[in-house]
């Protein structure tokens, strides 16, 4: 008869009817969880995975080297490339490129690439100022009115309403011909109706946001509104935010250049892009071609606001699946 042999030290013994279990599928094993050096791996963390979706998108990278291209151009560059654009210069006049002066001068003698410098220092500050008043103002008061709700909320938004339905170029061109425009003047003039827009946008972030428990928790414990707005609701709604930024960046650099198209820019010797675009377009029907004082800044303001553009949407993707797993 023959023997079985007894169960190994160690290994549970075997009956007719067990059943060896095996790990489920989709589940991850010990072994797929170690890294290459045998230890577990670390989870990202969000600014990483929302780099990586940022990082996806090359047009958004490309959009980034130009936005810090143009900031160095504009503010970096007149410590490098010297010229005087104070005092005009009868004698330069309408010059050709050369080695003195890469492209040339204007009709008053101010050397072309100096002028870039200049305006791009105008557009880049006022448009960068201008989004940051805009956002901040219509991000408090759009989530004022989203969480406070009822009759406060429907007359904060009737203001926004009212405020939208007047055509905003129309009273930006008024504002900026009844005040002297200055820097800090347009900033102001631009955010004035820019706002708008925003606090629709958090105000509607905002209905959503204040629903959630850790909102709800603040109101049980007794927590002052403020309290819940700037440290619950404003930052979960930071994505929303951020992108409409960059987008308004972009804007009011076309606002404040088709102000200064139409001469109603900051005043010389200051000026900016859309200024230098005005002056070079009446030499566009010129036997000769004067085509640096057109060309530059025009390609200076659809490259700088393209750029901002492409940003923002590639914020927005990473905000949005920055919190899924990839």
């Amino acid at each position: 008869m023959a023997m079985i042999p007894p169960p190994q030290s160690g290994s549970a013994p075997t009956g007719v009817g067990s059943v060896v279990a095996e790990p489920a599928a989709g589940t991850l094993t010990a072994v797929e969880l170690e890294g290459p050096g045998g230890s577990e791996a670390k989870p990202r963390s969000l600014l990483q995975r929302g780099w990586e979706v940022f990082a996806e998108n090359r047009l958004a990278l490309a959009s980034l080297g130009v936005v810090v291209f143009m900031v160095l151009f504009s503010f970096v560059g007149p410590l490098i490339y010297h010229t005087n654009q104070v005092n005009t210069n009868l004698d330069e006049v309408l010059c050709h490129p050369s080695g003195a002066h890469l492209l040339g001068c204007d009709n008053l003698g101010y050397d072309v690439v100096g002028r870039l410098m200049i305006g791009g220092q105008t557009s880049l500050e006022v448009g960068v100022a201008a989004a940051v008043v805009a956002v901040l103002f219509g991000t408090i008061y759009g989530a004022v009115a989203g969480f406070v709700g009822g009759f406060i909320d429907s007359l904060l938004m009737r203001v926004v309403d009212a405020g939208l339905s007047i055509p905003y170029i129309t009273v930006i061109i008024i504002l900026s011909v009844a005040f002297h425009p200055t820097r800090l003047i347009m900033i102001f003039i631009i955010a004035s109706f820019y706002w708008l827009g925003v606090s629709r946008l958090v105000r509607g972030e905002t209905l959503t946001l204040r629903t959630r428990e850790y909102v709800q928790a603040v109101k049980v414990v007794g927590g002052r509104s403020h309290r819940a707005i700037l440290r619950h609701i404003v930052p979960n709604a930071i994505g929303t935010i951020i992108v409409q930024a960059t987008f308004a960046v972009a804007d009011s650099i076309l606002i404040l250049s088709g102000l200064g198209f139409l001469g109603l820019g900051v005043q010389a010797p200051a000026t900016d892009w859309g200024s230098m675009l005005s002056g070079g377009l009446q030499y566009l029907q010129s036997t000769q071609s004067y085509w640096w004082l057109i060309y530059p800044a025009g390609i200076a303001i659809i490259l700088t606001c393209i750029a901002f553009n492409f940003i923002g949407d590639a914020l927005r993707d990473a905000f949005e699946t920055r919190l899924q797993r990839r």
